[in-house]
């Protein structure tokens, strides 16, 4: 047969398999290799393979499996064979070599990428994207290869991610070198059984996140969990060695998948029909404190040069030792021998937990009657866990977490007028941030004239009930629940932007309200003073050109303030950006002039009190659906007298 007769031969069977499967097909064999041009497509429509370019590199080729007709393709991929060797043209093939293996190659027959497994001769070989998204080859029916065994950084529904703790065998995903490159990129993400398993995110070899023990349903330390993952979640011991999580949930009309991002974050999108586009969720790794490496109150790192160079692996040790650690008695530490535990509530449990089947009550006499002992949790879902060495990783959430109960001296444990929250020291390269959180009880004062002092500040006056409750300026309180659904438990997806008191986050009332709420970080800048002072100054004020304060939330430790939405977001985002900022011209940047100057002249003049803001600039004004300016951010304003022409501020604030 001549050369020509057989290329015929091969396109005539070609285009008898695509009509067999109507316009696309799911199936190729070594006879049925697919070209740049071409696709394979799952049963259901669902999952596309082939090959495709980023919009950022169009010279480059990838062969691989996205979400069919659903959005941006970049956030479609769920999976590429050739992510560290690109196609240079079209002139790649994607096929079932001689030897049963799935292989991509170029225009010069030169393999880049193959699935590198031995297949038997002699049999039937094919490979199949199935309605999952796995791409599956087979020899005469048996499986030999899956994609669902190479992930690369997204995990969708059926897939497992896996350790079998006896040959060390992993199915872990890898993040993307960037958002524009999908080569292999620096962090990892998988689980790790130890004695409770648990998922880590590693940077390279170092640990970075980890998730806290899973408690039968959801890991410990991620409590808005249940809001986040995939439906049908599981953790799986096969009782031979392997565990691995997977969701057991498909369902065509519902589209979600978790992936790793080049930054180590780990993100969930779902598939939003009405607006045709992915949504993407944060995972609450989210801020510095969530990631891996702190120590207790009493505890110290066991090598303090090694913890601040980023490798947090060797723990922390206490302070002053328990009696039994103790050579002799010449310790700085008290000499009485009477220990207690502080109890941190809303936990992520440290790393490194012994486990055992103890009752509750029972694993508490575990911890006092062992020397060693010096903390312990108990969850329903796990167990009892306890900790004879380290203490490392612990992070405190408003909600959800573990109780956690650490052994003490008596003379480190709370006084009697104060709740003291953890202490955590993290590292961050070279740079150590000390996060200190007190709840400071409310006291009585002048009780002989019976007046109840709610806040107080250098110059700001007093108020006082005389003993009675009162609304501060009748201003609305609102409770964390609802806060927290509206913002769908603080969802990083939902956040607005960062600054000194805080991260802000986008919101929907019951009613369908549009607020946005400004939330005190533990790690902020700013702090309890500044946030009343918000509260004083712009409950206070009204004017078209000042951003309207609707409500405040002072609950579960909690300080945050409810403003209306502000669809446009800051000034900053549009004045420093080269693409938005050519929306903004003459007109438009003429009239944000003037509304910031009718603004400030209502704030020095006009309003009944007499306001210097003190932190003026584009990040604080915020602009509405018609691009209107409104001046935000009153934590450092200062109000003068009437009669003053200036005020001693006292200290330096602001930018």
């Amino acid at each position: 047969m001549s050369g020509s007769n057989l290329l015929l031969l091969l396109h005539l069977n070609y285009c008898l398999c695509c009509l067999s499967f109507g316009n696309a097909f799911d199936t190729i064999t070594s006879s049925t290799p697919i070209n740049d041009s071409q696709a394979l497509v799952s049963k259901n429509g669902v999952f596309r393979l082939g090959f495709f370019s980023l919009s950022s590199s169009t010279d480059h080729r990838y062969v691989g499996i996205w979400y069919n007709n659903r959005g941006v393709l970049e956030e479609s991929v769920i999976w590429i064979a050739n992510r560290n060797k690109p196609l240079k043209d079209d002139s790649g093939v994607f096929l079932v070599s001689d030897d049963g293996n799935l292989v991509v190659s170029d225009g010069q027959n030169q393999t880049l990428w193959s699935s590198n497994v031995r297949n038997p001769r002699g049999v039937n070989v094919s490979a199949q994207i199935l309605g999952t998204g796995n791409l599956v080859l087979k020899a005469n029916e048996n499986t030999m290869w899956e994609s669902f065994r190479e992930p690369l950084n997204v995990f969708v529904p059926m897939m497992r991610l896996s350790t079998n703790v006896r040959t060390g065998e992993k199915v872990e995903l890898t993040s993307w070198k960037s958002s524009s490159d999908p080569s292999t990129g620096s962090f990892t993400s998988g689980l790790q059984p130890l004695a409770i398993p648990q998922n880590f995110v590693w940077n390279n070899t170092k640990p970075y996140w980890r998730s806290g023990p899973w408690n039968g349903h959801s890991f410990s330390g991620v409590p808005s969990m249940n809001s986040f993952v995939l439906s049908g979640l599981s953790l799986v011991n096969d009782n031979q060695g392997t565990f691995y999580l997977t969701s057991s949930f498909f369902n065509s009309s519902y589209l979600s998948y978790i992936y790793l991002d080049p930054q180590g974050i780990t993100r969930q999108r779902f598939w939003d029909d009405e607006k045709g586009n992915w949504t993407t969720y944060d995972s609450p790794a989210e801020n510095e404190c969530a990631l891996y490496g702190n120590c207790m109150k009493g505890f110290k790192p066991n090598n303090i040069d090694e913890w601040n160079s980023g490798n947090w692996t060797n723990g922390c040790t206490r302070i002053y030792p328990l009696r039994c650690d103790r050579v002799n008695n010449t310790d700085s530490e008290p000499d009485d021998n009477e220990y207690g535990f502080l109890k941190l509530e809303r936990i992520k449990v440290p790393d490194f937990a012994e486990w055992s089947e103890h009752l509750e009550n029972e694993c508490k006499n575990r911890c006092l009657n062992n020397c060693s002992c010096i903390a312990y949790a108990f969850d329903a879902g796990i167990g009892c866990m306890s900790w004879s060495k380290d203490l490392i990783d612990i992070q405190k959430f408003s909600y959800g977490g573990i109780d956690l109960y650490i052994r003490l001296p008596r003379s480190e444990l709370d006084k009697k007028n104060i709740t003291a929250a953890i202490i955590i020291t993290m590292v961050i390269g070279t740079t150590i941030i000390i996060v200190v959180s007190l709840i400071f009880l409310l006291r009585w004062m002048n009780k002989d004239r019976g007046r109840r002092v709610y806040v107080k500040f250098e110059e700001l006056a007093m108020f006082e009930d005389n003993g009675k409750e009162t609304k501060l300026h009748q201003l609305p309180l609102f409770k964390f629940e609802e806060l927290a659904t509206a913002t769908i438990d603080f969802n990083p997806s939902n956040k607005l932007g960062q600054g000194g008191f805080g991260p802000v986050y986008r919101g929907k009332l019951l009613d369908g309200k549009e607020i946005a709420v400004k939330r005190l970080s533990s790690v902020s800048g700013q702090g309890f003073e500044e946030f009343a002072n918000e509260v004083l100054v712009i409950s206070k004020l009204q004017h078209r050109n000042l951003v309207r304060l609707l409500g405040c939330c002072i609950e579960r430790e909690e300080k945050m303030l409810v403003y209306e939405y502000m669809p446009n977001k800051s000034l900053d985002a549009f004045l420093f950006d080269s693409t938005k900022r050519k929306l903004l011209d003459w007109k438009n940047r003429f009239n944000i002039i003037k509304g910031i100057s009718r603004g400030l002249l209502y704030l020095y003049q006009d309003s009944r009190l007499r306001i210097i803001h003190r932190d003026l600039k584009a990040s604080n004004i915020l602009l509405d659906e018609e691009m209107n300016p409104k001046i935000s951010d009153f934590g450092m304003a200062r109000i003068f007298g009437g009669n003053e022409n200036q005020a001693n501020t006292r200290r330096i604030v602001g930018t």
